[in-house]
């Protein structure tokens, strides 16, 4: 039986967002069941309900790191809004670059790299009209899920992927085709950025400090309280006068006053006060 009662949702809810953040909120068993039942042949387990169970135990802890994988891989787009990328270009590589400066940027929660990748292609791009601006770049892109952060090392998409918002000339300037319908990125691409693993719940004490934080279309998967956790230890992993950007639809309001918004044209940031 591949189904969850209320009772073991729950208590399920409860475990993801102990470990995660993640707010599953009510009526979500749909998604819960189209994640996991692909665990069931993998793990040799008949049902959801007792896959959930040995997740949760002491014993189950590689069913626990799977389940965790499969609740938070998201899919996401190649330069999401354009804005952010556009003012990158426009506002914060002008300002933020120094001589001698290294610039560091953080990807937070990477799903599936695109975001990453993205910043790194505009980088190039920044640099091939600016030589020599860019001296010291430091992309780190982090996120919760080890079989994602392995499939963004390898920088290899399918068409489909592909085909979200990315533009033919960036596909033919950035890509390698490789034999399957595949492509991967050039090296030039993939080795400005590192990736590791993080859950943005930990101690951020180890990642050092950045200029920019790219936090986009992540916070709407968390409650108020960690939400709030999350933006102040962005606050204190920033360097004076850093950068976060948020998704179109993220707001701070009412959840920390760290920030100074600034409105641009298109699009909103908030620079560290």
């Amino acid at each position: 039986m591949r189904t969850i009662s209320d009772a073991q949702y729950s208590v399920f809810c409860r475990f993801l967002e102990a470990n995660t953040g993640i707010v599953l909120g009510e009526s979500k068993q749909y998604l819960v069941k189209s994640r996991l039942s692909p665990l069931l042949a993998r793990f040799n387990i008949e049902t959801l309900s007792e896959l959930i169970e040995q997740s949760m135990s002491i014993r189950g802890r590689e069913l626990k790191t799977a389940v965790i994988d499969a609740m938070t891989t998201n899919e996401t787009l190649w330069f999401r809004d354009s804005y952010p990328f556009t003012l990158l270009s426009d506002k914060l590589f002008p300002e933020l670059a120094k001589p001698g400066k290294t610039l560091k940027i953080w990807s937070a929660a990477s799903s599936s790299g695109q975001e990453p990748y993205s910043i790194a292609m505009t980088a190039l791009e920044y640099q091939a009209r600016h030589p020599g601006s860019l001296p010291g770049l430091q992309i780190i892109a982090t996120d919760i899920s080890n079989s994602m952060l392995e499939q963004c090392k390898t920088g290899i998409y399918d068409s489909l992927s592909l085909a979200r918002g990315l533009s033919p000339e960036r596909r033919n300037q950035f890509f390698t085709p490789l034999d399957d319908g595949k492509m991967q990125l050039k090296p030039l691409v993939r080795n400005m950025v590192s990736f590791r693993h993080f859950n943005l719940l930990d101690s951020y004490a180890l990642l050092g400090k950045f200029d920019i934080i790219f936090c986009r279309n992540v916070l709407i998967y968390f409650s108020a309280e960690s939400k709030t956790k999350i933006l102040n230890q962005f606050a204190h992993a920033l360097n004076p006068g850093g950068y976060l950007l948020l998704g179109a639809s993220e707001s701070l309001t009412g959840l920390s006053d760290k920030f100074e918004m600034i409105r641009c044209n298109p699009g909103i940031i908030y620079r560290l006060k």
